[in-house]
């Protein structure tokens, strides 16, 4: 069957160059965002909750942009003078080019990774006897626990901020040929806003092992899979599967 819409739950890229839209032009498709899931933060008290004190830590590690935004938020409620010597361990050159948003770059320790968090294992490595703080979501990777416990060193998780469910009711009367989704919630909250939700011609597209599995336990057949070794990005997967299907239909 042609496809001629796609829903992509996540917020509408902000670059002009991204290749959703080189896809709705190449493919005469329309691609709408709407994010299916959405990040709160967590209040100074219930963070004090957890016996997290700030000043305990002396580095701490930020693995995306949203635990930069709320470990400054939380350390601000808390009115925790940050020390300049407190060392930041960044998972990648974006989370630390988005840490300037707070500090001045130059005059701060600031350490970073490649990509994934296990790259990170080797800068860790090196400062062993550091008290390390990971500002994170209710929702913690497997990877961050597991590298750090392997490496010994001396770690907290602080759950600054909480993956919510987005209220999507306005969509009940509204058919996408595609729906595109990134984390088993964005799945969860599929079902959470529409119980009867039936897929019947709707084509299911998946980002990620976990997301697989959480569509395939929902009783969801998946049309669309990325990271595959011939579409590692999920706009490619998409491309590809959209090429054949209006392709066939014609």
């Amino acid at each position: 069957m042609k496809v001629k819409t796609i829903l992509v739950s996540q917020p509408e890229p902000k670059v002009e160059n991204s290749p959703y839209f080189e896809l709705q032009q190449k493919h005469k498709v329309k691609v709408d965002f709407r994010p299916f899931i959405h990040v709160e933060g967590v209040s100074a008290k219930d963070v004090r909750l957890q016996k997290i004190d700030f000043k305990n830590y002396t580095a701490i590690i930020l693995t995306s942009k949203n635990s930069v935004d709320h470990f400054f938020r939380v350390a601000d409620e808390m009115r925790y003078k940050i020390p300049e010597d407190l060392k930041y361990f960044c998972q990648s050159e974006a989370v630390a080019f988005y840490l300037q948003k707070y500090v001045v770059y130059r005059k701060r320790k600031i350490y970073v990774g490649q990509k994934d968090f296990v790259d990170m294992s080797s800068l860790i490595k090196k400062y062993k006897d550091e008290k390390f703080l990971l500002p994170a979501s209710d929702q913690l990777n497997a990877d961050a626990p597991q590298t750090l416990n392997n490496l010994k060193v001396d770690w907290t998780a602080a759950t600054l901020y909480k993956t919510v469910m987005s209220d999507l009711s306005d969509l009940a009367d509204v058919y996408y040929d595609v729906l595109v989704f990134f984390s088993p919630t964005g799945i969860k909250s599929l079902f959470k806003n529409f119980p009867d939700f039936k897929q019947n011609n709707t084509r299911i597209a998946v980002f990620g092992s976990t997301t697989q599995k959480e569509a395939l336990e929902s009783g969801l057949t998946v049309n669309i899979m990325a990271p595959t070794p011939e579409a590692p990005s999920m706009t490619m997967a998409i491309e590809k599967y959209v090429a054949k299907a209006n392709k066939e239909s014609k």
